[in-house]
């Protein structure tokens, strides 16, 4: 228990943080915050992002914009100031040392977030339920940037009626179904989410597409092209170069291969405490370097597109529906999870919005291979 002494001193630490920000407690601005428990100012000098998380699930600190507080936070670098938290480097450590991603924590993820309720993701993403970022360059609603971005994947893919893909981590068969009912190819994808290969089996019904509930690890054949869309947050930095080899393996020669990933702009071993704790146990952002990296002797990068700032948006549309979505779903899923989920959605828009995390496209192919037309209008 603190003493009174302590708990001025951590107030003291957290406001000045707050304040480098240009946010102020109990203020008027949108992006101020509320304090209704003294003991948060404990917690967050304690425990970080972490602290700042917990304690908002537990209704000890209000925002009206969330966002813009955390884009507020990310642009003052506070996490600079506050990176020699001892366990945010022991977290670093464990990573080090542990593959947190092997084989046998690889159904970890989808139990603990794919599989909590389709009827959740339905409410909350575009009709074809895409769960990753939107290409906002012309659309102006969800459904129109999802359909542009399943598209421009399709044509920096360079895809032919009669070609097979694999697709490593294929949610609910979002892509799989576009691109066999669009552009006329076959599709194989891997997801560890049972939920998700349910619901994406009954939607691809009839179509050329065989999802699989299994490891990425695990895909076998040959393939004109091999493609993931937001797998590589999960598979970790012990592992990039083995995916690449996965990828090898299974593209047929002359293909060509794609990654689309949230990025960081510089290499880690972890990812943000509160992220990886309650919403993608064992999640890890690459940076472009560490996949470079990863495919070195492999692959060559033929085109390197970051659409980062299109994921703020498609975070706020999702935002918007779930919001909207609540009064149905909070029998299920309770108050609690209302917290939680609203600060993800989010702290992860000010992510992007600040620039402090990115979404790379990356179209690759083998040395010997001819360039492909990565076309991006």
């Amino acid at each position: 228990m603190l003493s009174d002494t302590g708990f001025r001193s951590a107030e003291g630490l957290v406001r000045s943080l707050l304040e480098r920000a240009g946010i102020a407690v109990g203020g008027g601005a949108p992006h101020d915050i509320a304090v209704h428990d003294r003991r948060f100012y404990a917690r967050v000098a304690r425990d970080g992002s972490l602290g700042l998380g917990e304690s908002y699930m537990d209704g000890w600190w209000d925002c009206a914009a969330i966002d813009q507080m955390i884009a507020r936070i990310h642009r003052a670098r506070i996490a600079d100031v506050v990176r020699k938290n001892w366990k945010l480097m022991a977290a670093a450590m464990r990573a080090r040392i542990f593959n947190l991603q092997n084989r046998r924590r690889a159904f970890v993820v989808g139990e603990r977030h794919y599989d909590i309720g389709n009827d959740l993701y339905q409410a909350m993403l575009d009709a074809r339920m895409v769960y990753t970022c939107g290409y906002w360059k012309d659309a102006k609603t969800l459904d129109e940037a999802q359909e542009a971005k399943l598209d421009l994947v399709c044509r920096k893919l360079g895809l032919e009626p009669g070609m097979s893909v694999l697709e490593l981590g294929c949610g609910w068969g979002s892509f799989a179904k576009f691109a066999a009912e669009k552009y006329g190819v076959s599709v194989t994808g891997y997801s560890v989410s049972r939920e998700q290969i349910a619901l994406g089996r009954e939607a691809c019904a009839g179509l050329p597409v065989d999802l699989r509930l299994d490891d990425y690890r695990n895909a076998t054949g040959r393939y004109d092209r091999v493609l993931s869309i937001g797998i590589m947050e999960h598979v970790g930095p012990k592992n990039y170069r083995t995916y690449m080899e996965v990828v090898d393996r299974c593209l047929a020669p002359g293909g060509v291969a794609f990654v689309h990933t949230i990025g960081g702009a510089t290499s880690s071993a972890t990812c943000d405490p509160w992220t990886q704790k309650y919403i993608f146990p064992n999640g890890c952002v690459p940076s472009a370097a560490q996949l470079a990296r990863a495919m070195e002797g492999l692959f060559v990068i033929d085109d390197l597109h970051n659409i980062g700032p299109d994921y703020d948006p498609t975070l706020m549309a999702w935002y918007t529906r779930f919001t909207a979505a609540w009064p149905a779903l909070r029998a299920k899923y309770g108050e609690r999870f209302l917290r939680m989920w609203t600060y993800y959605l989010l702290l992860s828009a000010a992510a992007f919005r600040a620039r402090y995390l990115h979404l790379f496209q990356i179209v690759m192919s083998r040395s010997d291979s001819p360039k492909p037309d990565c076309r991006k209008t």
